[in-house]
């Protein structure tokens, strides 16, 4: 669901490669890239909001909604700004479980790593994750007999298997689990997310690594799937001062292994592009001209009651004009580490 971006090879950019044999080994180990708060202004503001009276003005940017916003700014402002209630979905909510089973498997010793304990530990994760968000049991409320939650937990035993033969998780041992990581650029733009995996080889090389429970995108899109590991390399940069090695996004839905080597100015043409980005966005968010953007993605949107496009109409624009500089104004040197 990510718009393209620059091309993959364009001035110098990295290579991208596609493969199904397992891959990793190079990076079993090493100083994490450190987790930990660095300094920071004050409290950090839930992702991409900060308090403006009653309700919430853009103040950060991160990969989704930076898409958000490249898919259709009207849909930007009805999650960002709105915060329109969005019903669960079925297959974001089984890549969150499975997300959570890849992370807590690391938890155990390396040889015990295994695919039957990574498939035992779905049962406690989705305990979990309904008590943590409720409103996931409503994907079964219509399912008294447990046939398609026993169906789609079976899904998600899938997903977890196909990821042994792509990587081996015994000889893996992750500097970084679920990292959320924040840098605010010298523009003011401040940048946040959550990085699924960092390895660190012994001889400092970094990986950054993230889980999809999707296919793997064809050829020609490839860059538009890069963009939010291009995101997350250019927060690393500008916190550390290191060049991620390697981008590496893991398709579980297709048994797929995508890898990109960013260089330098593969990372100075992104934060170029997501200054433009937030340029828009802080002129919209002045104007309150949020223009929705007809896509086919748009059959799958929750919003459609909202959006003119459909005959609906938007909620009326909750912020007054704003002015100053972009970013949130908080003098910090960025993060990384628990949010």
């Amino acid at each position: 669901m990510e718009t393209s971006t620059e091309g993959a090879a364009a001035d110098g950019g990295g290579e991208v490669t596609r493969t199904t044999a397992p891959s990793g080994d190079g990076y079993p180990a090493g100083a994490a890239v450190h987790a930990g708060s660095a300094q920071t202004g004050g409290a950090v503001p839930a992702e991409g909001v900060a308090a403006v009276s009653s309700v919430r003005a853009p103040s950060s940017l991160s990969p989704s909604r930076a898409s958000d916003f490249m898919q259709c700014p009207l849909l930007y402002r009805f999650r960002v700004i709105d915060r329109l209630p969005e019903k669960p979905s079925a297959a974001a909510t089984k890549g969150t479980l499975v997300h959570a089973v890849l992370e807590r498997l690391f938890d155990a010793p390396a040889a015990e790593r295994t695919a039957p304990r990574a498939k035992s530990l779905i049962p406690g994760q989705w305990d979990r994750l309904r008590e943590s968000r409720p409103e996931v049991v409503e994907l079964f409320a219509d399912d008294p007999e447990g046939e398609r939650l026993a169906a789609w937990l079976a899904e998600a035993e899938q997903l977890v298997e196909r990821w042994f033969g792509l990587e081996d998780p015994t000889r893996l041992e992750p500097a970084e689990r679920e990292l959320f990581v924040e840098a605010e650029l010298v523009s003011g733009l401040r940048l946040r997310g959550i990085i699924d995996r960092v390895d660190v080889a012994p001889t400092g090389e970094v990986r950054i690594v993230d889980y999809k429970t999707g296919k793997a995108p064809r050829p020609e899109y490839a860059e538009g799937a890069l963009f939010q590991m291009k995101f997350y390399a250019l927060v690393v940069w500008r916190l550390k001062g290191v060049v991620p090695r390697r981008l590496q996004l893991v398709y579980l839905g297709s048994g797929d292994v995508l890898t990109y080597d960013p260089v330098v100015a593969d990372l100075e043409r992104v934060e170029r592009k997501l200054l433009a980005l937030w340029e828009a966005i802080r002129l919209a968010t002045e104007t309150g001209d949020w223009r929705p953007r007809p896509t086919k993605l748009c059959g799958w949107c929750d919003h459609r009651e909202h959006c003119p496009e459909f005959g609906g109409t938007p909620p009326p624009y909750p912020l007054a004009p704003v002015s100053g500089a972009v970013g949130s104004g908080v003098d910090t040197q960025g993060r990384m580490g628990p949010d």
